[in-house]
């Protein structure tokens, strides 16, 4: 299974030419599973795709098949010891960055649908649509069988609505933690601090603007006196 991995790696290699991004996350990141990276703790999810999820299986010709760890592999295989450059598109209800990310000119949404391991989201983007769907017509990856769409398969999965429901009260925990000297009265905000955006957009009090308590130049990226702003569209 794995090898028809890889030939779909040389397959998307050899024909795919995407434009380049403007980086605002840049590193080498772990792969947590076929449409998100982990940069150090910071999860992006790729923009415009839904690969399956890890425990998920698909059936090709009768047989059953980790559709879901096939996914993973080849986006680690996409990115294993290269410089990933992602622009942010969106922040999704976990406070995750939703980016196009990239290795060189590859569009690493793209080369995951195009190898036929994602949906393209077109409620979201027409971006990836035409690659979705000449995988489908080649009957690549996912479309060589029948399988369940990855949004179909977390509703119906109980071991992903309860990381969920674990995910959601973690960042409640966290929202009342960094909000409560906010509430507190006095020298309200006072010894405000967050690590990143993203524990301040789970605290619910992006953006944030000079002056204001958390406030810090190095989360306003274009200098423009706020930080962790939802991104321009």
């Amino acid at each position: 299974m794995r090898s028809l991995v890889y030939a779909c790696l040389v397959f998307v290699l050899g024909n795919i030419t995407a434009p380049s991004v403007a980086q605002i996350i840049y590193g080498n990141p772990g792969v947590v599973d076929g449409d998100t990276l982990d940069f150090g703790g910071e999860r992006v999810r790729l923009f415009g795709i839904d690969a399956p999820e890890i425990a998920q299986t698909c059936n090709r010709g009768g047989q059953t098949w980790s559709c879901g760890e096939d996914a993973k592999a080849l986006l680690r295989a996409l990115v294993a010891n290269n410089r990933v450059s992602c622009r942010q598109r969106d922040i999704d209800k976990y406070g995750r960055s939703v980016a196009t990310c990239s290795v060189t000119k590859l569009d690493l949404s793209d080369a995951i649908a195009r190898a036929g391991y994602a949906i393209a989201l077109d409620h979201f983007s027409a971006d990836y649509v035409a690659a979705a769907d000449s995988a489908r017509a080649a009957g690549l990856g996912i479309w060589s069988g029948d399988f369940q769409t990855p949004a179909d398969f977390r509703a119906s999965d109980p071991t992903y609505r309860a990381e969920v429901a674990a995910i959601e009260r973690r960042l409640e925990r966290e929202r009342a933690r960094v909000t409560a000297p906010y509430r507190s009265g006095g020298s309200v905000g006072s010894g405000i601090y967050f690590r990143n955006c993203k524990e301040a957009r789970a605290a619910g009090v992006a953006p944030i603007r000079r002056g204001q308590p958390g406030y810090r130049p190095e989360m306003d990226g274009d200098g423009d006196g706020i930080a962790c702003e939802p991104p321009r569209r």
